[in-house]
């Protein structure tokens, strides 16, 4: 356990002889995933597909090790965040209809703020005490990716909009990134030195944490980037 007396959601840090036995059968999660699944039945086709895929993604995070893994490495989180925002949020807006109203610039700001705000190592210590704290965190950071993804790939958003709200997007979850590689010294001390298990000290943790949020994202983001740009592309010739 990396703070004494304190078992995160996920569970205590696992060492790597316990990983694969270390899944999270909540039943409330299960049974909230289940209604989730179920309200996905009725939309058709393609959107379909994406809620059930974005279910799957959750049901990664929150129900394989990689939730107890969350609770060993920093990296782990980093990574759970990332499929959270840059694989089930695109998804689910996919799924869902269109805004009637979409504002891609609030959209961007209040996806960036609930980001950071997980990032701040006090707030980040005080999920990883707190139940309560931690999932009102996770639905912040999905539901704010969702909307985020949303208002940019909504056909009432201009493409020029949408490109440039993509283009942020990327830088700031560059820099978050870029800062958490190159800080001189770890900044989340809730985890102790349960990295030392996984061939990690906690500063090379952190590292890749960064890089993970840092660079798979670039990706994500450039892929999106690229359909924008070329609904910009039409719009010049209509």
């Amino acid at each position: 356990m990396s703070v004494e007396g304190v078992i995160p959601y996920c569970g205590v840090a696992p060492v790597p002889s316990d990983i694969v036995g270390s899944w999270n059968f909540d039943p409330l999660l299960i049974a909230a995933l289940t209604s989730a699944c179920l309200v996905g039945g009725w939309l058709t086709g393609p959107r379909r597909r994406a809620w059930l895929a974005a279910m799957a993604v959750l049901a990664v995070v929150f129900i394989s090790p990689l939730c107890a893994l969350a609770s060993a490495l920093f990296a782990a989180r980093s990574f759970h965040h990332l499929m959270l925002a840059a694989i089930a949020a695109p998804l689910f807006a996919y799924a869902l209809p269109p805004l009637r109203a979409p504002a891609a610039v609030v959209a961007l700001a209040a996806s960036t703020a609930v980001l950071w705000l997980w990032h701040w190592p006090a707030l980040y210590t005080a999920a990883f005490e707190s139940h309560l704290l931690y999932w009102a965190l996770q639905l912040a950071l999905l539901g704010s990716f969702v909307w985020f993804w949303r208002a940019v790939i909504s056909p009432r958003v201009s493409p020029l909009t949408a490109l440039m709200a993509i283009g942020a997007g990327a830088g700031q979850m560059g820099l978050l990134g870029a800062i958490l590689t190159l800080a001189p010294k770890p900044l989340y001390d809730v985890h102790g030195l349960a990295s030392l298990a996984w061939g990690l000290d906690p500063l090379s943790d952190q590292q890749l944490a960064g890089l993970l949020m840092w660079v798979p994202a670039f990706f994500v983001y450039g892929a999106f980037a690229v359909l924008a740009a070329r609904r910009v592309d039409r719009a010049a010739f209509e």
